[in-house]
């Protein structure tokens, strides 16, 4: 299977301004990103609209293409990224992965678990998700959740605790169900990225703030593959903190 892996990058952070560009212990997390990516997927390309970034990534031998300043999303700035990547290669590829350029810990087996839904060869896109194991969670109104069906498919993604166990107490609600949080990665055919990018904002995506709820809505399906990688994106200086204080922590072959 013939894939590729584009992580979307914007200077701009409403939190963490700079944040691709920010240092982790000596790198900054888009290099973080793209080589944890590079481990697990031959072709990868950052996709920016800002020429420190662009600058960055070319100083540290990556791969980059530069892309409108008026995209509203990464799915969008993929889809430039995609079509622009697959002239000037002269090249296709079966899929497309979205790699969120936020997540300096990412794991290379979760690409790898990303590619699995695409053997049916119904799937047209599909993403993560990892079983909750702390309680604490369900608590945590900074996680998106997402119930599925008997097929492994995705019925509903919310930033509320799906599904609500009626007339008990949250602390006991994993006694009885196995919830799940998503894990934003995605992969796509070209085609349904295409499809995906040009789809008008839904309602539920609109609701819950959640961009991948406009495919369901509109009637499609998302494959899910389960990770027992958790991750940590970095949105706020405490998330970068706490990322440092974990690499720091690693031996030297896992931080570097």
């Amino acid at each position: 299977m013939k894939a590729l892996a584009i992580i979307p990058a914007r200077f701009g952070s409403s939190r963490l301004e700079g944040k691709p560009l920010v240092d982790i212990l000596g790198k900054p997390m888009i290099q973080r990103v793209y080589e944890q990516a590079a481990k697990a997927i031959s072709t990868v390309f950052v996709a920016t609209d800002d020429v420190r970034i662009k600058q960055t990534v070319i100083e540290f031998g990556g791969n980059v293409v530069m892309t409108s300043a008026d995209h509203q999303n990464g799915t969008t700035r993929c889809l430039e990224a995609y079509e622009k990547i697959s002239a000037a290669m002269s090249e296709t590829y079966d899929v497309v992965i979205n790699v969120q350029g936020d997540e300096p810990m990412l794991d290379p087996s979760q690409l790898t678990d990303l590619l699995v839904p695409f053997k049916n060869e119904k799937t047209r896109m599909s993403t993560l998700v990892t079983p909750v194991i702390n309680p604490e969670d369900l608590m945590n109104e900074s996680e998106a959740f997402v119930i599925l069906d008997k097929d492994f498919r995705a019925m509903y993604f919310s930033r509320s605790v799906i599904p609500h166990v009626r007339g008990l107490n949250k602390a006991h609600w994993m006694e009885y169900h196995t919830f799940y949080k998503h894990v934003g990665l995605y992969a796509y055919t070209y085609e349904a990225l295409k499809n995906f990018a040009e789809l008008p904002v839904s309602s539920l995506e609109r609701m819950e703030s959640l961009e991948q709820n406009r495919w369901i809505e509109n009637g499609n399906e998302i494959y899910v593959a389960i990770t027992l990688c958790d991750s940590i994106p970095v949105d706020t200086l405490e998330d970068l903190e706490r990322v440092r204080a974990i690499l720091r922590d690693k031996p030297e072959e896992e931080g570097d």
